[in-house]
Formats: C-alpha cells, structure tokens, sequence
C-alpha cells in the first residue's frame, strides 16, 4: 500500500512492504519537512518535476564511524598529504557541484528546489559538509545532515581519484571524535560497501536513530 504526506505527516516506516522501500508521495518540500522525515528513518528520492517520494528500505545502510575501513592504498594517499580536508567551509559549493556532476553522468535528484532547502538547513546549523582540495581547487567531498549523533549522508561527488574516499575517511575520524553513532548511507552501493557500510534491519535502524538523534552533541559548532 502506497501512503501520501497529508499535512506534513508520514506513515510509520514498517507500513512499507515494498523492495525499493517506497513509502509514501506527495507534500510540499521544505526544510522542516526533510528534517522530519529524517527524524522518522525517512528520505525523498525522486527527480525534478516528479512527485515527492518518500523511502525506508529494509535493509538499511548504515556506516558506523569506527568501522571505516581505509585500504592500503587509500593509507598511502592519506599519507602522501596530497589533499587537504574541511568542514563546512563551502557547503553550497559542495552541494552545487554534487548536482552538476550528477547531471553529467546520469541525471540528478538535486534539483535547483532540493539545492536552496539545503542551503537553508546549512544556515539552520543542520547540513553540513565535507571538502577536499587539491592544490587549493576543489576536487571532492559530500553532504548531509546531522541530528543528535547521527549523520544522514546525501551525495558525495570526486572529479579527482580518491577525492569522495577521501572525504568519507575524514567525515569518518571526525565524528568518531565526538561520539557519532553512525552515518546513515540509505541505500547500499560497492562504493560505500568497500569503506566498511553495512545492512541492517529497518527495526534495528529506527532504535538505533530514535535513540541516538536525541543526544545532544557539540560537532560543528
């Protein structure tokens, strides 16, 4: 059974039987609403001009901080310092280039719509990002959102090698530092399965985030 958002309200997540995890359409998106969802073990996926599409796939892929797994060679690009690491220093322009190179390839659900909602949970102290650098041009990173000690991952973009690696590795130390439960990964690829994801059950992950999204935390402050 399909559900729709009716004034800002979702179904809970196990009313979805469904393989691709497709919950529920419509709504009017909006900051307050994607955090909502979040807080429910919900994310949109759909593209520019489509309906809003709500998922909850079970599995779900998650990545816990202190399981990164950081292979030989990427130890050696660590160590070589070719790259150079921030947080939340161009957020927009990390979101910006998530979406062009997306189009380039394959298309993209970041809409222009999708891009300013974030922007303006960035300014609410919500999204955040990573950057790499190379030669002071920017070549990698990703983004997401932060609630208590859990960060949902959205997109990551590389127009250099090893650049995305990169940026998960050091979003990876970073929260690690402050305690971070997990990076909820969404949906699984070879990609975030070789940097040590993994699936659990929907059950497991909505205890894991009502739990660890209500404690409070003093990353990117």
């Amino acid at each position: 059974m399909l559900y729709y958002v009716v004034n800002d309200i979702f179904p809970e997540s196990v009313y979805t039987r469904r393989k691709d995890g497709l919950l529920a359409i419509g709504g009017q998106m909006s900051p307050d609403l994607v955090l909502k969802a979040y807080r429910k073990g919900i994310f949109h996926w759909f593209n520019e001009g489509d309906f809003p599409m709500w998922f909850s796939p079970n599995p779900r892929t998650v990545l816990y901080p202190n399981q990164v797994h950081i292979s030989k060679s990427m130890k050696q690009v660590i160590k070589s310092n070719k790259f150079t690491c921030t947080i939340d220093k161009a957020f927009p322009e990390i979101i910006k280039l998530c979406r062009t190179e997306r189009l380039k390839a394959e298309g993209t659900w970041i809409s222009g719509e999708i891009e300013d909602i974030y922007n303006i949970l960035h300014l609410k102290g919500y999204a955040h990002s990573v950057e790499v650098w190379f030669e002071n041009q920017l070549v990698g990173g990703l983004y997401g959102v932060a609630i208590g000690k859990c960060f949902m991952g959205e997109s990551m973009v590389s127009t250099m090698s090893n650049a995305s690696k990169m940026a998960m590795i050091h979003l990876s130390k970073y929260l690690q530092s402050f305690n971070f439960h997990m990076i909820d990964c969404q949906v699984e690829n070879p990609h975030l399965m070789s940097m040590g994801a993994t699936n659990i059950p929907r059950r497991q992950f909505l205890a894991e985030l009502n739990k660890n999204i209500k404690i409070e935390t003093e990353a990117f402050k």
